[in-house]
């Protein structure tokens, strides 16, 4: 829950809530509805303008790495986006190939409103690739921006769809992470599940290691078992060995911005330098409003 608010809070950074607020003092037409109208207007503002130029330094102060050569921990990622697996995973309404997708159905009220009746989206991995190597994006929690938008409308529905399409060139900020087959691999949990594997099939046990055919593994017989056993677990061993890391991004533990786009570092950050001006100067013209009306209500 915490996380689903902090992703509708940083929705306010390019938002119109201010422009629905306006709207709303426009129809109470009293003073003390602009005051309070404009009173959340400011607020609002503030704290957008807080989240924009948030956004703005993290993107603007965190070097650009490798993959190959990323430090483990807060990193910035580009590259191009590739589907993980052979399974092209497919878009809930357009039905297209994809990434990722998330999408909001919409009915038109009896009061010519739009109400959501479904929403949601995808939480499949995918890869971020760049020249020195791979890394699996895990897109849950994530705030995503993108340019891939449709929206059409069928009779009272309205649809909307938001992708991320194979070869998009991805930006990512987030937890960067290398996990190790060959160091996660656990000799004798597999030794013990293989055994168990072979118990299950007992004709086919006693058929490898039963050398008197007796119907029965005595101690001698039981030890041949577990060395064959070994022998395989170790051939498993050093083909895990063998196996590169897997790199990984996801959403930080300290709740640092994770964030991904198919915008360039250089367009996102315009895009906030924006927003944080606009922010603020949508707060000071609140504060202005105020003061006027303050003053006309003392005179």
């Amino acid at each position: 829950m915490l996380v689903r608010l902090r992703r509708e809070y940083a929705q306010l950074v390019t938002s119109g809530a201010q422009l629905l607020l306006l709207f709303v003092g426009i129809k109470l037409e009293s003073r003390e509805g602009w005051l309070g109208t404009l009173s959340a207007m400011a607020l609002v503002s503030f704290f957008a303008w807080l989240s924009a130029l948030h956004r703005l330094r993290t993107i603007r102060d965190t070097p650009t790495s490798k993959i190959a050569s990323a430090a483990q921990g807060y990193v910035e990622l580009t590259g191009r986006g590739r589907p993980f697996g052979d399974t092209p995973l497919i878009s809930k309404l357009r039905g297209l190939p994809c990434l990722w997708y998330r999408y909001r159905i919409e009915r038109r009220s009896d009061n010519n409103k739009w109400e959501t009746i479904d929403h949601g989206e995808s939480t499949d991995t995918f890869v971020l690739h760049d020249d020195s190597g791979n890394c699996v994006i895990d897109p849950e929690h994530a705030e995503i921006v993108t340019k891939h938008r449709d929206q059409w409308s069928e009779g009272d529905y309205r649809h909307t769809e938001w992708k991320f399409i194979q070869d998009d060139s991805l930006y990512v900020i987030g937890e960067f992470r290398t996990r190790s087959l060959g160091i996660e691999f656990d000799a004798r949990a597999e030794l013990n599940a293989l055994l168990a594997e072979w118990k299950r099939d007992k004709p086919a046990l006693h058929a490898r290691f039963d050398l008197d055919d007796n119907g029965e593994l005595d101690m001698k017989e039981w030890a041949l078992a577990r060395q064959a056993a070994k022998r395989e677990i170790g051939k498993k061993r050093i083909k895990a060995l063998a196996q590169p890391d897997i790199h990984l991004i996801c959403r930080p533990h300290d709740g640092k911005l994770f964030l991904i786009s198919n915008l360039t570092p250089e367009k996102l950050s315009r895009r906030y330098l924006f927003w944080s001006w606009m922010h603020l100067a949508i707060f000071f013209a609140a504060l202005t409003g105020i003061g006027w009306l303050l003053q006309t209500t003392d005179i």
